[in-house]
Parts: C-alpha cells; structure tokens; sequence
C-alpha cells in the first residue's frame, strides 16, 4: 500500500482506541496460531461507509456459525465502526478513501470449548489502489484457474468469512506461475468454478450474467450488488454451476469484490477472452455503481494509484 503509516491510523481494540501500529496479538490467541477468526470488510465511498449493516450482519452469522461469542450486538459494531472513520477521516484525502476491517477471534484456551476473552478489533487503511490499479479497468486483469480447490462445504461453509485459508495462499502462488501477477480462481471438487481469493467471478453469454451459486462460495455483498444493478438495467442472471469451458468462451468475464467493485478480466489462463478488451457489461455495470455512490469508481482509481 505504497507509505501507508500504520501509527496514523486508530484502532479499536479490545475496548480502547489505539494506534493501529501498537495492535499487538499475543502468538496463544487462537486466532493466530488456529486461524480460529472471522473477519469482515467494508469500504468508504466519499469517506462514507457502504452497505455496513449488511456486511456487519454477514459477520455475525459468521460469528453464529463458528460459534463466537464476540460479547459485542450487532448495533455496537457499526457503532464503532462509524466511529472508525470518524477517528481517521482527517486521513481521507491524501489516500482517496478507506477500507474497514473487523476480526474476531475465538481467545484463549488450548481447546475451543473452553477458550475465553476473544479478541476484537476494528481498523482502518487506505484502499489499496497498487493491487488493483487503473491498467486493469482500462486493459482488463489476467487470471489463472488453479488445481487448488476451494474448502469443501461440507469441511467448512464459504459462506463463513473466516481466516483459516492456507488454499487461498498456494492458490495465489500457483496463478503466479501460470501468469505472473495473475489473480486466482479457484474450482470445487467437482470441477465447478467457485471464487477467487476474496472476489466472486462472473461471465457474461449471449448478454446473459452468470456466476457460480452459493453453495461453495462466499455470498458476496458485491455480488449482490451486482444482482441489484443488473436488475435495474434488465440484464438477466443466472445463478449455476460453471465449469473452465464456460470462463475460456465467455463473452466478458469480470470479478467483484469490496475494494475494487467490478474488474473486468480479459485473459485466463493465458487464453485471451473474446477480443481482449473489457466488454460492455463491465463498464455498464461500473458506470452504475459510480451513480448510486455519487463516485466516478475508475476516475478515484486513476486519480490514486501509483504513478
């Protein structure tokens, strides 16, 4: 994230606001040495936070499923963090607008049973514009589809944002192979296309979205943002399972996550998608958003990353 300063930022954690560069997990907490957490993100637009009540609510069925008790409502965690931005928003205008992450995790204790005093934090940084930059909406981004595949859910729902994701790490070493700096998407067991590592996918056909369903993958507050817009502008969407073949002939493919909102994807696996360029659909989607959130998104990313 460039000269991101983390002794700028404030924190919440564990009750008291702090620099976010004193935040400091003891190595016995669960959630480090288990990946026994669950985490949420949001992001600003304007310095205003988006859609928070419905990623909050998210982490707390999160929280239910692996049975966290974060001794924290739902009301209080947007209260703090609103209070969040607030702390930080002498910061927004240097760096364009802000990401917004809560953890959870379990505490302390040898057995999950017993653990006790979960740790709780709110931080806040810079949307990172370097990951995403403006190359990638002008020329589309690459990906690569990996043999490692994402958790079965009948190991552990996708559904549950949570930081037990070693699949995610090699699967992001192995696109980096396939295709330097690629982004990758992952496969379940049957060899239908999931997620990527933080992003839904989405193809387009005939002029007709489609996106893997929700059975093995995060239930995107992105996506259904995009289920939303599509429905504004009559764009049909199926929900159904795709395999690699439906990606490689697929007239656009595009990702959709937090900090970036739509991607558009020209190339996967070194296969070029259609002729190349970022499709139609993409842009009109882009171009939708940026309304309701009152942002040109691809104006705030060419004005923010790295020159």
């Amino acid at each position: 994230m460039g000269n991101y300063d983390s002794s700028k930022y404030i924190a919440y954690f564990n009750g008291e606001w702090i620099p976010y560069s004193e935040v400091r997990i003891d190595p016995l907490d669960r959630g480090f040495f288990l990946g026994d957490s669950v985490f949420e993100v949001e992001r600003t637009f304007n310095g205003k936070s988006f859609k928070m009540r419905e990623h909050i609510e998210r982490l707390y069925r999160s929280l239910s499923f692996a049975r966290i008790d974060s001794k924290i409502d739902v009301q209080e965690m947007i209260d703090i963090s609103e209070e969040a931005i607030d702390k930080n928003l002498h910061l927004l205008e240097e760096v364009g607008d802000f990401l917004i992450h809560q953890f959870i995790t379990r505490g302390f204790g040898r057995r999950a049973a017993a653990a006790v005093n979960p740790t709780v934090c709110v931080r806040i940084n810079p949307i990172d514009f370097e990951r995403y930059p403006i190359e990638k909406y002008y020329s589309g981004g690459h990906c690569a589809i990996t043999s490692i595949l994402s958790y079965s859910n009948e190991s552990i729902d996708p559904k549950v944002k949570n930081y037990s994701r070693m699949n995610f790490n090699l699967a992001e070493l192995e696109a980096n192979d396939i295709d330097e700096g690629s982004y990758p998407i992952l496969k379940d067991q049957f060899g239908n296309i999931t997620e990527g590592i933080g992003y839904n996918v989405f193809i387009v056909t005939d002029g007709v979205l489609r996106t893997p369903s929700d059975k093995s993958i995060l239930q995107g507050v992105s996506r259904s943002m995009v289920f939303d817009l599509a429905d504004q502008l009559n764009i049909k969407v199926l929900q159904e399972d795709l395999q690699p073949y439906d990606v490689y002939t697929a007239d656009e493919v595009f990702m959709t996550s937090t900090p970036f909102c739509v991607l558009p994807i020209t190339v996967v696996d070194n296969r070029k998608i259609k002729d190349g360029n970022p499709g139609p659909i993409a842009n009109q989607l882009l171009a939708a958003w940026s309304e309701v959130v009152g942002l040109d998104i691809v104006d705030q990313v060419a004005k923010f990353s790295p020159k």
